[in-house]
């Protein structure tokens, strides 16, 4: 399968492309032209298949005719609304839908334009509500190491990424960083490993060290996706629970990628059965649609700030242009419709054994130095080629020649196909993998 780039009346050069290797893209462009289901199509209509859901964000696959025609009816009645003391009727009816399918207790719902602008959000609303209970001293975050949370300053300095500091600087001050969860003893584990819960105990470090009073929030995913899909131990997270409940610290879950399904359940909260105080969602809400993101907060927290201020006043002073948009909200709704109608979950809990013993299987290839997955999220471990991230590099583009899609984090491939691919195209994206990383 051949790059093509547009035509020459449409030159390259004016886009400045995020997270892309912007000269290599010039001389070789990957264009992508069309999407329907599971397939994109390049300018020369070549199929290809979608192996990361887009960007972890259209598990019921391209082009859906109900949230198309959803969004059209929205445009046709109302394209706009200021959301700043004005409301939407499609925004609270939303905000419904999402507090029934949340777990018990996180039922008021902030929305966003980004899972970046729900985690700066999510961290905001952690230092308000210390604030007005008279802990304003709680400032400081835990996150962890390989962690990402966006890329705003917030979301990068609680995330566990070096590049963002070598390129950006040290972010926010009174960050500190757990230690991750992809250690040696779990290596090739497909599903939780059963070592390393104890890692958790980092965060009693940071209490001892700087006093649990000055910690306003503990922030994971709970799966690391972004760095490579990195699986929490069993009772990890549940000890992250009782650790944060012990000293008063804000347990909040970063869900931009495990939410809507890809566990197998509504949010990995549901699968791991712990549940946070904060939880921030984003991607698949409209099926990637139109950007669209929240940030679920347990009652208590929101009526906390808004009893603190006074009457007629602004309680939290924040949001964007774009928060609870009436078109993303028309998406939004026709997309958990689906979810319901097609019992979209249960599909993905169907396909997920076949797929992690696929991507298990990798391990007797030539180069995979580890095999990690849970739900449909699997991970192959490559060994460097030259500077750290160029086999992985390497991989993605010729995967895209060869008809595949899909996300390379450095030199880890992550595969992350759409619940509404069928277990023989689920099979042709990891076959296409395999040939790509033996000829490489």
């Amino acid at each position: 399968m051949s790059a093509t780039a547009p035509t020459s009346n449409q030159p390259l050069i004016h886009q400045w492309m995020p997270f892309t290797a912007n000269r290599q893209f010039m001389e070789a462009p990957r264009i992508i032209a069309r999407a329907e289901g599971v397939y994109y199509f390049n300018t020369q209509g070549e199929k290809m298949l979608d192996g990361s859901s887009g960007l972890y964000c259209i598990p019921l696959g391209h082009g859906r005719r109900e949230i198309r025609e959803a969004v059209t009816k929205q445009m046709e009645e109302m394209d706009y609304a200021p959301p700043f003391q004005y409301g939407v009727p499609g925004a609270f009816r939303l905000a419904h839908e999402l507090a029934q399918m949340l777990p018990a207790g996180l039922n008021r719902i902030l929305f966003t334009g980004s899972g970046s602008e729900s985690v700066d959000s999510a961290l905001k609303i952690a230092i308000q509500y210390h604030r007005v209970r008279g802990e304003g001293q709680r400032q400081r975050f835990i996150g962890r190491e390989r962690g990402y949370h966006g890329v705003n300053f917030g979301g990068w300095s609680v995330g566990g990424m070096v590049n963002n500091r070598k390129a950006f600087g040290i972010g926010l001050p009174a960050v500190s960083h757990m230690r991750h969860t992809a250690i040696p003893e779990n290596k090739f584990v497909m599903g939780q490993g059963e070592h390393g819960a104890d890692l958790a105990d980092d965060l009693e470090r940071f209490v001892a060290l700087h006093g649990a009073d000055t910690i306003a929030a503990c922030i994971v995913e709970p799966i690391a996706g972004s760095t490579g899909i990195l699986v929490p131990p069993v009772g990890y997270l549940n000890r992250l629970r009782e650790i944060c409940t012990k000293h008063g610290i804000l347990l909040i879950f970063d869900e931009v990628i495990t939410g809507f399904g890809r566990t197998g359940q509504a949010f990995a909260a549901d699968t791991f059965g712990v549940v946070p105080d904060i939880m921030t969602l984003a991607k698949a809400i409209t099926n990637g649609s139109i950007p669209m993101a929240a940030v679920a907060v347990r009652e208590d927290i929101q009526q906390t700030i808004l009893d603190a201020a006074p009457p007629n006043s602004v309680e939290l002073f924040h949001g964007y242009t774009y928060s609870a948009h009436p078109v993303a909200c028309a998406a939004a709704l026709a997309t958990l419709k689906i979810f319901r109608d097609e019992d979209t979950f249960a599909q993905v809990r169907a396909n997920t054994p076949a797929f992690l013993e696929q991507i298990g299987a990798f391990r007797d290839l030539p180069y995979v130095t580890d095999t990690r997955g849970f739900g449909l999220l699997g991970a192959i471990d490559l060994e460097p080629e030259g500077a750290p991230g160029q086999r992985g590099f390497k991989v993605l583009c010729k995967a895209f020649e060869a008809g595949l899609v899909l996300r390379a984090a450095g030199d880890t491939i992550v595969l992350a196909p759409p619940f509404a691919a069928t277990p023989d195209e689920i099979r042709q994206m990891t076959e296409i993998m395999r040939s790509v990383i033996t000829a490489n």
